[in-house]
């Protein structure tokens, strides 16, 4: 049975504390149109920042450990991971949640709450189809005695083995497919946990200030302090709790059966990221046929790779903001200290390279071109680039403003004039060049 895509009946709202912070926070939950994904909305912020939920936007190398965030520009938010599970096994495609705070909150330290507010405000069927990742070709991803693997299966199960190698904590185990019936029973109500040092260091360090013997089973050498288990496996189910929220990031669900031995978030975006690798690459191999661009002014990023065959980490155009087919784009692309070329340009000063605004503007005039009916279904060639200027330096948390003007489109050639703006001044321009030739892929 082919099924389709989902958001909740109507809004509701959660209230607590963040697990690491400590703060107060406020979450509403929006019903959402098809194909919008889930987005977090930063109501606290000015101009209510949107970080969508997708690997792109996933924060590798934060300050807070032991949890899954989320950043766009300077915009950040933690512990997404107890509610994108939930959000996976109740089969939410589409939901906006607006916070006013920097973590989502830890309610009980599980998924449950968050299961029964979006349960409670009802579940809607939208009418396109929903779509699945199946995993083509086995991954593995491994460290530290860690591992990780995944290989193609006809549903989504996961086999999880914990072991601490400590004498007052034996090995775990639990397996199962993942569907909403054994998501609700078996995995949702299970909570968060930590060894009593883990948690002295956490304290230490600052973190873990929202944490407390009801909401965190705190592990000690004579077993749980202040609380019990729900299951006599309930860590290993709370791991399979957070690689469920963390794997999600990929933007849609998977078809894969996954063996997962100590393994933790750190592993968890590892193998994420060659999902996502092995998604781009298959779905660049097996799109055959021509994009059609239809009569709208703008474009998203599923409109932009219909066009562009450039992915992650070379693809640096976030939206298309104005288009007139063969004439003329206008892209945005938000600069992010998560991207990858600033760990080296430069360390005490991170500046964006010029040769990688050059591409986002090349990659803005290609759609331009590319949009024109003449040139559908090809891939154009940027060939060259003359009388290019660099006028300011961009830096992380500005807003590339690229405007590319055809200036002609012939058979096999077109010229552009493209400039990249920041909050109104011109920071780069050039004239570029680019030639056609059918797709092969």
């Amino acid at each position: 049975m082919k099924r389709t895509q989902k958001t909740i009946e109507k809004e509701f709202s959660l209230e607590g504390i963040g697990l690491h912070t400590g703060e107060q926070v406020k979450v509403l939950f929006k019903p959402a149109q098809e194909d919008s994904g889930i987005n977090f909305v930063r109501v606290d912020l000015p101009g209510r920042p949107v970080i969508k939920a997708e690997f792109p936007n996933v924060l590798v190398d934060h300050c807070v450990p032991r949890c899954t965030s989320l950043s766009q520009g300077q915009a950040v938010i933690h512990t997404v991971e107890h509610v994108m599970a939930v959000l996976l096994g109740l089969e939410i495609d589409n939901i906006t949640i607006e916070i006013n705070g920097n973590e989502l909150p830890g309610l009980d330290g599980s998924g449950l709450e968050f299961l029964n507010a979006v349960q409670q405000a009802g579940i809607k069927e939208l009418s396109a189809p929903r779509t699945y990742f199946e995993i083509k070709e086995p991954i593995l991803v491994e460290k530290n005695g860690a591992s990780i693997s995944i290989v193609p299966a006809s549903d989504f199960s996961i086999s999880y083995v914990l072991d601490y190698g400590q004498s007052f904590l034996s090995p775990q185990v639990f397996s199962s497919i993942v569907n909403a019936d054994t998501f609700q029973r078996d995995i949702a109500p299970c909570r968060t946990f930590c060894l009593e040092n883990e948690a002295e260091e956490l304290r230490k360090a600052g973190l873990g200030m929202g944490a407390n013997y009801h909401n965190t089973l705190v592990i000690t050498e004579n077993g749980i302090k202040d609380n019990q288990t729900k299951f006599d496996n309930e860590f290993a189910r709370h791991k399979v709790l957070d690689f469920l929220g963390d794997l999600y990031l990929l933007g849609m669900p998977i078809k894969g059966h996954v063996v997962a031995f100590k393994s933790g978030h750190k592993l968890n975006r590892e193998l994420l990221k060659k999902i996502f690798e092995q998604r781009e690459k298959y779905e660049f191999k097996t799109a055959k046929t021509p994009y059609a661009v239809d009569d709208t002014a703008q474009l998203d990023i599923n409109g932009i790779v219909k066009i562009l065959p450039q992915r992650y980490p070379f693809l640096f155009v976030d939206r298309i903001i104005d288009l007139d087919k063969g004439k003329k784009a206008v892209g945005i692309k938000n600069v992010t200290i998560n991207d990858n070329f600033f760990q080296g340009h430069f360390p005490t000063r991170p500046i964006r390279p010029g040769v990688i605004m050059i591409e986002a503007m090349a990659q803005v005039g290609g759609i331009a071109v590319l949009s024109h009916p003449q040139n559908q279904g090809k891939v154009a060639f940027f060939m060259g680039a003359n009388n290019v200027k660099f006028r300011k330096v961009v830096l992380p948390g500005d807003q590339l403003v690229m405007e590319a003007e055809v200036l002609r489109n012939k058979t096999k050639i077109a010229q552009i004039h493209a400039k990249a703006k920041v909050d109104g001044q011109v920071v780069a321009e050039a004239d570029m060049v680019f030639s056609f030739t059918e797709a092969s892929f």
